[in-house]
């Protein structure tokens, strides 16, 4: 699993929970179309993987992503349309991998998280970011918008927010991300890494098939009508009233002892 080595990210699993931290510490953890690929990689691997249980996005250094790196921004400023159009999609299609991943995911966020970086903390299940972390959708200062990531934003803070924070570019605080619902929790800069484990330790202790079908549930419900969704959520809720680990939840509870998904060492 994840033998392989990476240019621009690492990969650490430890006790059941996947790290993927972007790793270019020196512009900022910036992403480029190598950072990109790989971070599908990634959550390919992350998705066969019935080891992981929790999956932290996370940045080495001072911040967590400071959006597209320059150097790439100059190579794509005179790609055409076609080249435009493969690299954005294949944007669109990592920021997508992580939203639909199966296992919960956080994002650790410290420092700045600019444009595209952005657009990873909404993608993720939970963000959790230090205090001092500054945000913006900066796009617009450079005559750009943030296409790719705007569903996942949009979804997070609203429509309203969104028209704030997109057009004007500003850069917000933490407590502003919080606020609009970008980040869940915001807390000091030497409690970060507590905040994180947890968050982790709550997680672990809940049926990972469940978790599964939570997510799951969160996608497909909005988009359905009344009809819809009454016969989705019966029929889910009747199967796994049934299933293994439903059965296995259930008995711990009613005999007063953990179920045998979480780990008691």
């Amino acid at each position: 699993m994840l033998e392989k080595s990476f240019e621009t990210i690492a990969f650490r699993l430890k006790n059941q929970v996947a790290h993927v931290i972007l790793n270019r510490p020196d512009v900022h953890n910036a992403f480029n179309d190598r950072m990109i690929e790989e971070l599908s990689i990634a959550f390919d691997e992350i998705e066969k993987a019935n080891e992981i249980r929790v999956v932290i996005l996370s940045g080495e250094g001072k911040s967590f992503c400071a959006g597209a790196d320059l150097n790439w921004m100059r190579r794509i400023k005179d790609y055409s349309y076609e080249q435009n159009l493969k690299e954005s999609l294949a944007l669109a299609d990592m920021l997508y991998k992580i939203y639909v991943c199966s296992k919960p995911t956080i994002a650790r966020v410290q420092g700045y998280a600019m444009g595209g970086g952005v657009g990873l903390v909404a993608v993720c299940d939970i963000a959790i970011a230090t205090t001092d972390a500054k945000f913006s959708f900066s796009e617009v200062k450079l005559g750009l918008i943030p296409a790719c990531i705007s569903p996942y934003v949009v979804k997070r803070c609203g429509e309203g927010r969104c028209r704030e924070f997109f057009l004007t570019g500003e850069r917000m605080s933490a407590e502003k991300a919080l606020n609009a619902g970008l980040v869940n929790v915001i807390v000091p800069p030497d409690c970060l890494d507590k905040a994180v484990e947890g968050l982790v330790e709550q997680l672990l202790s809940s049926g990972p098939e469940a978790i599964k079908k939570c997510k799951e549930l969160l996608r497909n419900v909005p988009q359905m009508s009344v009809d819809e969704f009454k016969k989705y959520t019966a029929e889910m809720i009747a199967r796994l009233r049934i299933s293994d680990e439903a059965q296995e939840g259930m008995s711990a509870f009613l005999e007063k002892r953990k179920p045998k998904w979480v780990n008691t060492d």
